[in-house]
């Protein structure tokens, strides 16, 4: 009896995977076809928006310590391992893989033909099988999707198998505990149990694509937003969560290529994802209008609360998570570019928010500070809202994303430094955090400022200002900028004492440098100059 039901290629079979003792393989399922699956198995319901509300279970976000990579004959010599890429025996993933697949005998599955990178020549085809239909629901939105044609055809590259009601023995299966995501860049395959967390799905391919396109390939893989402006004009976003990367990247006068994973090849930058992940935390039309227009019918929204006997969502309750997120295709925002692929960048903002209020609203880097910037990867977080606490929290992640990164992040700045170079970008370090003092004496510096000066770096109004050198940080700071306040473009003379500056810049200097001690030994000597000069 055939157990295989929907649009595939003639040759296509989860028999070829070990599954062919499932009680049935649903393909390519449409995405109101899904939800109704999903609703019938009490996966979830929809609220008022027309999106589907799932909760993930135990796990809200990723869990990076149970992510590994097989250590084989490709990733033996290349990878660089340590807490952030985690080494697997190949046997016990055989012996693991073998098991999941027992585990998912009888029981029906979902199975989808996606790919990952806009531009043609980089294009990786991926098969997905989910134990679940959100999941599904999520492969769909957040990868790329071939047209009918295309499935007829399809040919895998890549197989994602995720099957979160599978729970890991540690002692049987060489994990740290009964979760995993486990990436075999042999058998190209990502084994993913134990967790409902959808995101483990994206990252799995990002983890992948972060390998394989610099290493193989020539191409910058970056965590990264990226727009275009009506003249064609490509620009670049990188920031950690909380800098306003998914909010200064969203502009109603630029269209949208991405919010968060890009490929940069010789003349393009493309879009890895075909939608977004986006975090709804306190989510308002006012604020966010793209992303809450986004959220519909064909949305997936995870891990939300209602209001009581309403199906309307309470943005500002995270009872289950900080990490609410809603995952939903690109088409869903209205200044999408579709195919999402660009022309070389001609401007690179790197996002941070100092909570020490020592950096510049926004400074030009030269190729060497974009290097050593690009590596630290800096952004301060507010401690939190208990009293008494002032002192904000210092997070260095390596190339704004070193969770994600399985080469040593020198291989990616290099890259960046090199195509930077040879393209001449503009890179710029924008800090959105706190200006006129630290966290609990200054203020944040006001969006429609940041914008300002974000616009003026786009549309070339800061290329004919002149600019004065930071002494600590060695950074060029504008002396004005229009719609800018010129006395906030030097963050010294916004202090009310200058010597408490001074004392707060070389602290912070001093914790660039001990973060970077770290990757000295194996970054240029250009890189090594561009270091902040702290005074002792």
């Amino acid at each position: 009896m055939n157990n295989e039901f929907g649009l595939r290629a003639s040759n296509a079979s989860v028999a070829t995977l070990g599954l062919g003792n499932v009680a049935a393989a649903y393909w390519n399922m449409t995405p109101a076809e899904l939800v109704e699956e999903a609703i019938v198995r009490g996966e979830g319901r929809l609220v008022d928006s027309g999106a589907l509300a799932a909760d993930t279970g135990e796990f809200t976000g990723r869990s990076p310590k149970d992510r590994f990579i097989v250590k084989d004959a490709i990733t033996e010599n290349a990878v660089w391992w340590g807490d952030v890429n985690i080494p697997f025996d190949s046997q016990k993933f055989d012996l693991l893989y073998h098991r999941v697949c027992a585990y998912l005998a009888g029981k029906e599955i979902f199975v989808r033909d996606a790919y990952a990178c806009a531009d043609p020549k980089y294009r990786t085809n991926i098969l997905v099988v989910t134990e679940q239909a959100y999941h599904n629901i999520f492969a769909n939105n957040l990868f790329l999707r071939p047209t009918k044609e295309e499935v007829l055809n399809f040919s895998p590259e890549w197989t994602i198998v995720n099957a979160p009601g599978f729970k890991a023995d540690p002692a049987i299966d060489g994990t740290r505990q009964h979760n995993f995501a486990i990436l075999n860049f042999t058998k190209k395959i990502i084994l993913i149990g134990g967790t409902g967390y959808t995101g483990e799905i994206k990252k799995g391919i990002f983890g992948v694509l972060n390998f394989v396109l610099p290493h193989d390939k020539n191409v910058l893989s970056m965590h990264c937003s990226a727009n275009i402006g009506k003249d064609g004009d490509t620009a670049i976003f990188f920031g950690l969560s909380g800098t306003g990367k998914t909010t200064l990247s969203a502009d109603p006068n630029r269209g949208l290529i991405g919010d968060d994973e890009h490929g940069w090849a010789t003349d393009t930058v493309f879009n890895l994802e075909g939608g977004c992940y986006a975090k709804c935390v306190d989510l308002t039309k006012e604020k966010e209008p793209e992303i809450w227009g986004a959220i519909k019918f064909g949305a997936l929204l995870e891990n939300i609360v209602c209001y009581e006997e309403t199906s309307t969502v309470d943005f500002s309750n995270i009872s289950k998570t900080e990490n609410t997120r809603v995952a939903y295709p690109i088409h869903h925002i209205a200044n999408a570019v579709e195919p999402s692929i660009a022309s070389n960048p001609k401007n690179i903002f790197f996002l941070t928010c100092d909570a020490y209020g020592v950096l510049p609203p926004i400074s030009k880097l030269d190729a060497g500070q974009a290097m050593y910037h690009f590596i630290s990867g800096y952004t301060a977080k507010v401690a939190g809202t208990e009293a008494g606490v002032t002192e904000p929290q210092t997070t260095f992640s390596a190339c704004f994303g070193k969770v994600f990164l399985p080469l040593h992040p020198a291989k990616y700045a290099e890259m960046l430094g090199k195509k930077m170079k040879e393209n001449q970008v503009n890179v710029w370090l924008v800090n959105t955090g706190w200006t006129g003092g630290a966290y609990g004496t200054g203020s944040r510096m006001k969006l429609s400022y940041t914008r300002a000066m974000i616009t003026a770096a786009l549309n070339g109004a800061l290329a004919s200002v002149e600019f004065e050198q930071h002494p600590i940080f060695g950074l060029q700071m504008p002396t004005t900028c229009p719609n800018v306040p010129s006395e906030i473009l030097n963050p010294r003379n916004t202090w009310g004492n200058a010597a408490d500056y001074d004392k707060k810049a070389n602290e912070l200097a001093q914790k660039f440098i001990k973060n970077f001690e770290q990757y000295a030994e194996g970054v240029s000597p250009e890189i090594l100059a561009a270091a902040p000069v702290a005074k002792s």
